[in-house]
């Protein structure tokens, strides 16, 4: 039975409650009336019901999907404003000891290059990451105990916080890594990482167990579990998502947001940032063999449900997804995107040759980060590379509080400007600081406060003069 109160994942996410929530939306997917008060309630921007939400997405009536979709893009602003913020992935180890299907990665494959980073090469990597301008990394490796125990990814964070190149430094590391135990989950806060993200993958238990025929994750409560056990070990912020494309996406979409609610019951936060990736070719994987694959206007449909329905959480779409795409969705709610990416082990500091491949994936959208940045610009949207809510200790409900009230903006603003003068003094082509300086002006006029925007002047001044990392 349906209890998001419950810690166990066969109760909060209840694979009786998705059906009959899904067979409820098809139901209604005509009724204008049931559809105008979901819209109605979700226009007061506390969230939806998974229920609720399922409605939305199964929406037949075109105009009402309009309205969900202008509704996703004023809640977008309302609770983030026009800002992007700015993340890389880095891989740090492809070694592997599960048999996921859908991941070049899995302990079978005998073709794709095994690598693990050394100390030094991370710090090379980092340093080629600064140097293109980020500040905020995501870190990822594949789950082996001897290969990649926990004390070698806490190593890793250590050694990327302690690199400072030039004007750059990695102010927020959040990690990607597999589910694990409450007190690894401890040592992961102490070492001070942002979010820890875990993809589900599939919520349905049936096809999550075939989708992974051994190894640790297999077992589909432990890895359901995990971010309760990460919160116990008083990790603030995590990160959910699904993979689109192994199940249905209506039964994945009711049990993410399933989980956002079991998390809000539990923990009193839920996810800070959800995650949409669509399943990618790979080394040897053929993303056709699976037959859930969703159309770019369902991928549009999901992302706008998402936002209304979890207006305060924010929207990551990485470069799995091409520029087109890219395009389409950031109107519809995204928050977060990655720039210049590489999902090889390393990569940033040189390219690596075609026959050393260790992707976990194709990347859609190759720009460089300097391409993202001047390409948000002209979209409208202001790219910022601010960490400062974390390093202010504005996370967990504290950052929930102040986002769910609105209240997040009146600092946000600020230091998404403050960061992008940061990036365009010592990283952006001419072209992109040229523009990025005439949009920090226009923007600077949106700051309400006279007393922050005056403080404002002062640190943009101050930036430009060769100071760094102010914040509010």
């Amino acid at each position: 039975m349906y209890n998001p109160q419950s810690l166990r994942a066969d109760e909060f996410i209840d694979h009786t409650e998705v059906l009959d929530s899904l067979n409820y939306a098809t139901e209604h997917a005509r009724d204008a009336e049931l559809i105008d008060a979901i819209i109605a309630k979700a226009a007061l921007k506390k969230g939806l019901t998974h229920r609720e939400a399922s409605v939305l997405l199964a929406c037949e009536l075109p105009e009402k999907v309009e309205q969900v979709y202008r509704l996703a893009n004023q809640i977008k602003h309302d609770f983030y404003g026009n800002r992007i913020v700015m993340f890389a992935p880095l891989y740090l180890s492809n070694h592997c000891i599960n048999s996921c299907v859908y991941c070049p990665y899995h302990s079978q494959n005998k073709n794709i290059a095994r690598k693990k980073l050394t100390q030094e090469e991370v710090a090379r990597e980092v340093i080629a990451l600064q140097d293109m301008g980020h500040k905020r990394l995501a870190l990822e490796a594949g789950e082996h105990p001897t290969m990649n125990p926990i004390e070698y990814i806490l190593e890793c964070i250590k050694t990327i916080y302690s690199i400072k190149h030039k004007n750059g430094a990695i102010r927020r590391v959040n990690v990607n890594i597999a589910a694990t135990t409450v007190e690894e989950y401890t040592m992961l806060k102490d070492a001070g990482i942002g979010t820890y993200i875990l993809f589900q993958e599939t919520y349905h238990k049936q096809s999550y167990e075939k989708l992974h025929p051994a190894g640790p994750k297999h077992d589909y409560a432990w890895h359901t579990e995990a971010m309760d056990r990460a919160m116990q070990g008083g990790i603030d912020d995590v990160g959910l998502g699904v993979l689109f494309g192994l199940e249905g996406y209506r039964y994945e979409f009711a049990a993410l947001l399933m989980h956002a609610e079991h998390l809000e019951a539990v923990h009193g936060v839920g996810p800070h940032t959800i995650s949409v990736p669509r399943i990618r070719r790979a080394d040897d994987i053929n993303p056709d063999v699976f037959d859930n694959g969703i159309s770019d206007d369902t991928f549009a449909r999901i992302c706008a449900c998402i936002r209304v329905s979890v207006p305060y959480t924010g929207m990551i779409v990485s470069t799995r997804e091409s520029k087109a795409v890219r395009e389409k969705v950031l109107p519809l709610g995204i928050s977060q995107i990655s720039g210049g990416s590489r999902t090889s082990v390393g990569g940033y500091y040189e390219p690596e040759p075609e026959e050393d491949n260790s992707a976990q994936f194709d990347v859609s959208d190759r720009r460089t980060l300097d391409e993202v940045v001047r390409w948000l610009m002209e979209q409208g949207h202001v790219p910022s590379f601010c960490t400062a809510c974390y390093r202010e200790g504005r996370t967990g409900d504290r950052f929930m509080a102040l986002c769910k009230s609105q209240q997040i903006l009146n600092c946000c603003h600020p230091n998404a400007l403050l960061t992008l003068k940061e990036y365009l003094q010592d990283y952006a082509s001419s072209q992109t600081r040229q523009m990025g300086l005439a949009m920090i002006e226009q923007e600077l006029t949106k700051i309400p406060s006279e007393k922050v925007r005056k403080k404002a002047k002062e640190y943009l001044a101050a930036i430009e003069n060769g100071q760094r990392d102010f914040r509010f």
